[in-house]
């Protein structure tokens, strides 16, 4: 089993940054791969936002937040962050972290583990 607590959000102006971090707990949870899916207001689909591999640094993005979002994490510390910068108001949603054994999915039925989320919402 791999628990996962997501923190970080709020609510912020267009143009600011945030900074998501997801801590992650489990025996093997370094194991997995690491995602961050959204879900917009009134929409029942979590969408990918990035992903990270286990122990490289090569990560994908969906094109809505290439340049703009980064993800890193730190085994160390169990931990997978999500900076976000230069932020829109369609980034408001609630954000989630996830685990899955698979590498490079982007659709949200293929994570083994899923954080509560945590909202973020950007004013205009």
């Amino acid at each position: 089993q791999v628990q996962l607590v997501e923190s970080g959000g709020g609510l912020v102006q267009a143009g600011d940054s945030l900074r998501l971090s997801c801590a992650a707990s489990g025996r093997t949870s370094s194991s997995y791969f690491m995602y961050w899916f959204r879900q917009p207001p009134a929409s029942l689909k979590r969408e990918f936002v990035a992903t990270i591999g286990r122990i490289t640094s090569n990560t994908k993005y969906a094109d809505s937040v290439k340049g703009r979002f980064t993800i890193s994490r730190d085994n160390a510390k169990n931990t997978v962050y999500l900076q976000m910068n230069s932020l829109k108001s369609e980034d408001t949603a609630v954000y989630y972290c996830a685990a899955a054994a698979q590498p490079w999915l982007i659709s949200a039925g293929g994570m083994d583990y899923w954080g509560k989320g945590t909202q973020v919402t950007v004013s205009s």
